[in-house]
């Protein structure tokens, strides 16, 4: 066994445990990004909202993935943005 699966067998316990307190505190841990991303935005005079607003977004998206509410083996919502192709109606006999 080399050096980084011995690693990786002894932090799997910390990553479960942080999994379990994501799942449990999941919406105190949003509230406070939320927070803390609107005094931001205040104490700058919206000088940075857009990249505030990326930070949240990215921070949301790591929380959720520690939860295990959107890994590999969930299947991602389509995005809205993308167009759907056109059906296309079968040929004519």
């Amino acid at each position: 066994m080399g050096l980084l699966d011995n690693m990786k067998a002894k932090l799997a316990p910390a990553k479960d445990k942080v999994s379990d307190l994501a799942q449990q505190h999941g919406g105190k841990i949003t509230g406070g990004i939320d927070k803390a991303a609107k005094v931001v935005d205040e104490k700058t005079k919206g000088k940075y909202s857009e990249k505030i607003h990326t930070g949240t977004d990215k921070a949301r998206h790591a929380m959720d993935r520690l939860a295990h509410k959107s890994g590999p083996e969930a299947p991602e919502a389509p995005d809205a943005t993308t167009p759907t192709p056109p059906e296309t109606p079968p040929p004519a006999s």
